[in-house]
């Protein structure tokens, strides 16, 4: 294997729930037109002076850095270290967002929130980032052709959570596969490819768990399998990946943890488990509101608050995969009919996800929680996804597109969630 193999029983520096970390994605486009612009690049040399792949904008004593990942037009803001007030990050990353903006504005470029570009064109507007990395850019390109949808035009948040050793990590894992398949419900941002409604909520989730098809162990039922440990996992998990892979990558350049493509994904070499099933909303505040909440309801299964983790585990994966299908093409309105798994959260009937999660933030928080700022208009007007869909109606034309993700752009300027 190509990447440092640390011995189970070797402690890493964080125990369960002590800090967090989170990465926001962005998409760069002309401030007229809006079509995607590939120019991160140019943004990044005029900060380190350099072709790099991150920079601290802030130097040594910043909180934030930028980089960039596989596609050329997209810009990524992620926590240096991880952090202890994830609420402090709100202020954070808007304050990144507006420099960014400050220097896209001589280039006739803005950002643009959500999780998919409406109308790209990824055959025609794809460019892969050139620079450092490119040998592993270009071999994912070679392996799965990264034009579509499923690769160049995806913008996500991914939220790292700790564990100090195996037995941490196998708790926080498996709890956090409980409530991935709700996830998508809260934050789907993704109604629209390619000019047109995909019928789905959140598309880009549709295109990111088909997108390995070709090698279908890298992404598994992207809800992952329980585990009992480390060893468990590189042993069932890893090491099926990694000799899938031989056979395309026989140097193996992209043989490594960080291929794996579930839901939510173990990065050993930090000791933490990245969770990437979130899309991108209009603003900072809207995307740490939702990682508040989803982070308090994997702690609380963690700590067994609800029901015991046997109990929790009972439940499959492919029961868990069906309701993330569900809810990635109904969002929000998808319904959940599972009562064994209701059950474990002590709900006795049929509701909504958006139904589940009003029920989660209220066991979870204080109704003063600053949190629910953002989460009330989700719970009110529907998630980004449905708000997108009610103020463009599934048959919208460009002028209209256009018009619905300009006044995305102007929220995320704003800071200020978006309704129709």
């Amino acid at each position: 294997m190509n990447e440092l193999i640390q011995p189970e029983t070797e402690k890493y520096p964080f125990s369960l729930f002590e800090v967090c970390g989170i990465e926001l994605e962005y998409m760069i486009v002309d401030a007229s037109t809006l079509d995607v612009m590939p120019v991160c690049d140019r943004l990044l040399v005029e900060i380190a002076g350099d072709s790099v792949n991150e920079v601290h904008p802030d130097g040594d004593t910043g909180i934030a850095a930028w980089s960039n990942e596989l596609a050329l037009h997209v810009l990524e803001f992620k926590t240096i270290n991880p952090v202890t007030d994830i609420a402090g990050l709100r202020c954070v990353f808007q304050s990144q967002v507006n420099r960014a903006l400050a220097m896209l504005e001589p280039y006739g470029a803005v950002l643009m929130p959500s999780a998919m570009h409406p109308w790209m064109n990824p055959d025609r507007e794809f460019k892969i980032w050139p620079h450092g990395s490119r040998e592993i850019y270009n071999t994912f390109d070679s392996i799965f052709r990264c034009r579509g949808h499923g690769w160049s035009n995806l913008q996500s948040v991914h939220i790292n959570l700790p564990f100090r050793d195996s037995s941490e990590f196998a708790a926080l894992h498996n709890a956090i596969r409980l409530v991935l398949p709700m996830m998508s419900g809260l934050t789907a941002s993704s109604p629209f490819a390619g000019g047109d409604y995909t019928g789905f909520n959140d598309y880009r989730m549709e295109m990111y768990r088909t997108n390995s098809t070709k090698i279908p162990s890298i992404t598994g039922l992207v809800v992952p399998e329980l585990t009992t440990g480390i060893n468990n996992y590189r042993d069932s998990v890893l090491s099926v990946i990694y000799s899938d892979l031989l056979k395309y990558d026989p140097a193996g350049i992209i043989s490594h943890e960080w291929v794996n493509a579930r839901g939510c994904i173990p990065r050993f070499e930090r000791g933490s488990i990245e969770i990437r099933t979130l899309d991108i909303q209009e603003c900072p505040a809207a995307d740490i509101a939702c990682a508040e909440l989803f982070i308090a309801a994997v702690k609380a299964l963690v700590e067994e608050d609800f029901v015991s983790a046997a109990e929790q585990n009972s439940i499959s994966t492919d029961n868990l995969h069906l309701m993330l299908i569900d809810t990635i093409r109904h969002g929000d309105r998808s319904v959940i009919t599972n009562m064994e798994y209701l059950s474990l959260f002590g709900i006795r009937e049929k509701i909504t996800v958006s139904q589940f999660w009003q029920y989660m933030a209220g066991k979870l928080f204080s109704p003063a929680a600053e949190l629910f700022k953002e989460l009330n208009t989700i719970f009110k007007h529907g998630n980004l996804s449905s708000r997108i869909l009610s103020a463009a109606g599934n048959k919208p034309g460009h002028k209209r597109l256009f018009d619905v993700y300009k006044k995305l752009c102007i929220c995320l300027k704003e800071g200020k969630q978006f309704t129709p």
